[in-house]
């Protein structure tokens, strides 16, 4: 039947290094099939995408992943935990996924395993460690590092575990693999280095590999052309043939309007019911708004943040306002249950094998055609959609609503 690799992405857009990690990903592993999870279109770190969740798994699909599933809304614009938690469930859940691979600054598991296994169970030890932290107004990326960093016995060790959790892809991993266990999956978790381009870096260096926000900073600052030699042929078709058709490319300012009127119009009883929206930034945010000259988003995030409020916390707050999605139905209690469906995006000829073997090992729906399923989850991630095509510069009805028409990408 043929081994099957996971990864989990967001390609916004999909560039060279991504393009390595998938090639490395089936070489470790020795996997003849691959499985994408791909964030719809809003992201991990509270920002839309510059691109549909189409375009973007069709960049998948041409580079040679087999099958797209998407990861809902639920979970794609979430802290690491729940990022992480959905979309391994959801690889779980295909029944037929043998490895998991993701990318490290070190390219070792060395030190996450241990761990992993240590806080797949509510650790109340590290857990009251992480709340003095913030009580003392730590920002949450630099108090968990140094509160998983205190079940370490050794003190070099500890200050290695602190130090690896302060790099992103570390803390993700180590998410990730809190969800297999958590899960007890049987997938083999591998990891690949990162190379070249961090995954902040700003500035393309001299080799075809650069980060994804590098690639996004000249496409928005530039154009298109000044990312092609960092991207994949098929990433600049596709890039170009959305642009010219004005679906894309969207930034936080492609929101601005719809944003700043649900800012302006709810009170702060209502906003302080959204999720994300914590500790008395409702307040924050009314007495803000009028002290800004020119109403623009990077404006508005720029007077929000504190030491305490990271850049990403705060694009996923107003993501999730932008949304109207409650405390309640984002609540740990709701998002352990895990996702409730598997969203197809797109499959080339051996993905529609994957869905044959999956119809038979799949623990939840396998959803091709978004009007077959009634779910919570999945009418969020429907409106998510229509609301990132109507920030379009020329929307299209067909557009918004594309989930209800369109079949999946077939390549």
């Amino acid at each position: 039947m043929g081994t099957v690799v996971g990864i989990i992405v967001e390609y916004n857009p999909l560039h060279n290094g991504h393009v390595h990690h998938y090639n490395r990903a089936k070489e470790i592993s020795g996997a003849e099939h691959s499985i994408a999870i791909l964030s719809g279109p809003f992201l991990q770190r509270g920002e839309p995408a510059l691109l549909s969740k189409y375009a973007r798994a069709e960049m998948a699909l041409a580079m040679g992943v087999d099958l797209v599933i998407e990861l809902p809304i639920h979970y794609a614009v979430q802290p690491a935990e729940w990022f992480a938690y959905g979309a391994v469930s959801l690889l779980e859940a295909t029944g037929i996924v043998d490895y998991l691979c993701f990318g490290t600054e070190s390219g070792s598991l060395l030190h996450l395993l241990p761990l992993a296994k240590q806080l797949a169970n509510e650790n109340n030890k590290m857990k009251q460690e992480l709340n003095r932290l913030l009580d003392q107004g730590m920002n949450y990326p630099t108090a968990y590092s140094a509160a998983a960093s205190i079940l370490s016995t050794d003190i070099e060790e500890k200050e290695e575990v602190r130090q690896l959790l302060l790099q992103p892809n570390h803390t993700l991993a180590l998410h990730y693999l809190i969800a297999l266990e958590r899960l007890g999956s049987s997938i083999v978790p591998l990891t690949i280095p990162r190379e070249n381009a961090g995954y902040h870096d700003i500035t393309p260096t001299e080799s075809a590999i650069a980060s994804a926000t590098a690639v996004r900073k000249l496409i928005l600052e530039d154009d298109i052309e000044a990312a092609a030699p960092y991207v994949p042929p098929y990433t600049l078709h596709i890039m170009r043939r959305e642009f010219t058709a004005g679906r894309g490319p969207l930034h936080w300012e492609s929101f601005r309007q719809p944003l700043m009127h649900l800012l302006m119009t709810h009170t702060t009883s209502e906003l302080s019911k959204l999720h994300e929206v914590t500790e008395g930034l409702e307040h924050r945010i009314k007495k803000i708004l009028p002290t800004l000259s020119y109403a623009t988003v990077t404006e508005l995030l720029h007077s929000l943040k504190t030491k305490r409020y990271t850049h990403t916390k705060l694009q996923r707050m107003l993501a999730h306002i932008l949304l109207h999605h409650s405390k309640e139905e984002m609540s740990p209690t709701q998002l352990s249950d895990g996702p409730g469906y598997l969203r197809i995006l797109g499959f080339n000829h051996h993905g529609q094998n994957l869905l044959k073997r999956m119809k038979k090992t799949a623990s939840l729906p396998v959803v091709v055609k978004a009007t077959t399923l009634n779910h919570d989850h999945l009418e969020r991630d429907l409106q998510a959609a229509t609301a990132y095509a109507n920030a379009y510069s020329q929307p299209h009805t067909r557009d918004m609503y594309r989930d209800y028409y369109e079949p999946p990408i077939r390549m």
